[in-house]
């Protein structure tokens, strides 16, 4: 039997094993990516691409979050890949795929919500929350490739598979073999975050002002 695996092996042509090593390449690079932040104490915040984020290619123009605090119940994180469409005039140096940070909060407020988006000279903003009502999501996700704040956990678990995960429910599960992380709670303050994918199933933003101007958040 053992002569017989290696004699198909060897009949392979580089073509069929090309993309078979690069897709795990791309796999162990992502399976890195959310421990090796972690354990430079930089906070991967907010939510995943999860269920939703996967139904749709990213434009490859990142935007910005900041809030002074985010309270959250069912909490995931995971590492993954988020791809713009074939040929996409943002793509850059990147192939076309992003390596990201996703993570899922189940129902999540947010006070004092900025969001802003670089458009080439000027930036379009968003505030919201910052009127006495916070922001509130349910089932919201979030790709981001930088984050940084202050975060606080109860009872988190590191190092499980992905795959496996309940708390933040269906959006907050990765792929099979993905290092990942969940909790019960979690509360972030002073966060910032870059990134290139947000969902929500439920997104209320009380307070809500749009407005272009020079400086994003």
């Amino acid at each position: 039997m053992a002569m017989s695996e290696d004699a198909a092996a060897a009949a392979e042509t580089p073509q069929q094993a090309g993309p078979r090593r690069g897709r795990v390449r791309l796999k162990r690079t992502a399976l890195m990516a959310v421990p090796a932040i972690a354990a430079g104490g930089i906070l991967m915040a907010l939510t995943a691409q999860g269920v939703l984020a996967a139904q749709f290619s990213i434009s490859g123009m990142p935007f910005t979050i900041t809030a002074d605090k985010l309270d959250g119940k069912g909490f995931a994180q995971f590492g993954s890949l988020d791809s713009m469409i074939p040929d996409s005039p943002n793509q850059g140096s990147t192939g076309g795929q992003v390596l990201v940070a996703v993570s899922a909060i189940k129902s999540a407020e947010i006070t004092n919500l900025c969001q802003s988006v670089d458009l080439g000279g000027i930036n379009l903003v968003i505030h919201a929350g910052d009127g006495g009502t916070p922001v509130s999501a349910t089932n919201l996700t979030t790709d981001s490739d930088l984050l940084s704040g202050d975060a606080e956990f109860t009872n988190i678990e590191i190092g499980g598979d992905a795959s496996t995960y309940t708390k933040a429910g269906p959006a907050g599960k990765g792929n099979p073999g993905v290092f990942g992380q969940q909790a019960d709670t979690v509360v972030l303050t002073h966060l910032k975050q870059h990134n290139y994918a947000s969902t929500a199933v439920g997104f209320k933003l009380p307070n809500l002002r749009l407005s272009f101007g020079s400086q994003g958040c």
